[in-house]
């Protein structure tokens, strides 16, 4: 996945450490992940986005373990979280939420489609 989108960006720091994020080793750490690549303690895309996707990558079928596996990385974990998490969420669709989280959710408007 990292490798596919790494290509697409235009030549920047974003698409850079998605380059390095694509060449982490498999079982590399949580930690050692976002001080390579950053975990958004800069407050900038090249210091968020290619930790966040590396994250997602690494579970890209299970929100809860994405979320989990990113709030890890410490840094600005709202964000490196709803990157990861959004990703993994448009692929996963609602089903990937447990139902606990549902369930303990605010009430959302009436009139809001959840489809």
């Amino acid at each position: 996945m990292l490798d596919e989108i790494a290509g697409r960006p235009a030549d920047s720091d974003v698409r850079s450490g998605l380059r390095i994020a694509a060449r982490l080793p498999d079982g590399t750490t949580v930690r050692h992940a976002a001080h390579v690549l950053g975990s958004g303690l800069l407050i900038s895309a090249p210091d968020t986005v290619p930790f966040a996707l590396w994250s997602a990558a690494g579970h890209p079928d299970s929100l809860p373990d994405a979320l989990w596996h990113t709030l890890e990385g410490w840094g600005d974990m709202d964000t490196t979280t709803a990157i990861a998490g959004g990703v993994v969420a448009a692929r996963t669709g609602l089903a990937g939420v447990p139902a606990s989280w549902s369930a303990a959710r605010e009430a959302l408007p009436p009139d809001l489609p959840l489809t």
